[in-house]
């Protein structure tokens, strides 16, 4: 079962917000936009299958769809309708759940923050060197692993993630806790790996969806955060020119708001739309895109 953080947990019908950390990272991630929630959402960060307090089954997940499972736990926790909230492989997570899961119809907005969903650019032939790019990556962290070079692994994975912003400094602590969950990444990248017709996925999506990404992170999480965008229905996308790939935690200030804002305005439409007398799993797309133009 998953380790579930509650954050400014509230008893009572308040809306339930499901945010979803990055590899080597915990539930702890979102404590911030938490915060910027205040006490008008139940927040549910629960750390994902090996990670933070979680060690998960003997077995990891292989595949995003295992990984949803481990969560379902934490997901039943949520009171009816849910936001989702995801960073980097808890984005390809959210993804999954808001695509290709029972828990699909549940979703009332979706928020991916550089979702690492690489097999996109290979359905591109003028991205498939992108992906290509990354799957040497991958396989270059998964040798050091099998040979027992953690530290190497780690090295390679931060220097990765840090793309063209300066180089992380790390204290010896966090150095460890990284170190300790090293043989994780594995799992993480196998299950990426595998994961297919992710733009056909992304079509389907009919909820309001919001995709950030930094300039200054790898480039192929800032393309996979426009060919979303490009494919998912009324999607909003957001770029900061100035952020790399962990822009949730290093420019929270920056995001957090938008975040917000952006699951607000999905509960309001949700609002409209019942108030209107239409049944959520049949509402019309088109005036639910003029509905959200007009809050514009």
């Amino acid at each position: 079962m998953s380790n579930i953080n509650q954050i400014h947990s509230t008893k009572g019908p308040k809306p339930c917000v499901i945010a979803l950390h990055c590899s080597l990272g915990s539930g702890r991630q979102w404590a911030r936009l938490a915060e910027e929630f205040g006490s008008n959402y139940r927040v549910i960060a629960p750390d994902i299958s090996g990670y933070g307090e979680n060690r998960g089954p003997i077995n990891l997940p292989m595949t995003l769809a295992e990984e949803v499972t481990l969560l379902s736990d934490c997901i039943n926790q949520a009171e009816g309708p849910f936001h989702l909230v995801g960073h980097s492989y808890g984005g390809a997570i959210a993804f999954k759940i808001a695509t290709q899961s029972s828990f699909a119809g549940r979703v009332r907005s979706l928020t991916l923050i550089e979702p690492v969903l690489p097999t996109l650019l290979r359905e591109s032939g003028a991205d498939r060197r992108l992906h290509d790019h990354f799957a040497l990556f991958a396989r270059d962290i998964l040798l050091d692993l099998w040979n027992g070079h953690c530290m190497e692994a780690i090295d390679k994975f931060i220097s990765f993630w840090n793309g063209s912003g300066s180089a992380e400094k790390l204290s010896s602590e966090a150095r460890f806790r990284m170190i300790e969950h090293a043989e994780e990444l594995a799992f993480g990248f196998a299950a990426i790996l595998a994961e297919e017709n992710v733009t056909a996925a992304a079509a389907a999506i009919r909820v309001p969806t919001l995709l950030l990404s930094g300039g200054l992170s790898p480039y192929v999480t800032q393309r996979i955060a426009p060919r979303l965008a490009s494919v998912i229905v009324g999607a909003d996308a957001r770029h900061f020119p100035a952020a790399g790939h962990m822009l949730p935690v290093s420019h929270a200030k920056l995001i957090n708001p938008e975040i917000v804002r952006h699951i607000s305005r999905a509960d309001d439409l949700a609002k409209i739309s019942l108030a209107s007398g239409l049944d959520a799993a049949a509402q019309d797309w088109t005036v639910h895109q003029e509905l959200r133009s007009a809050w514009k």
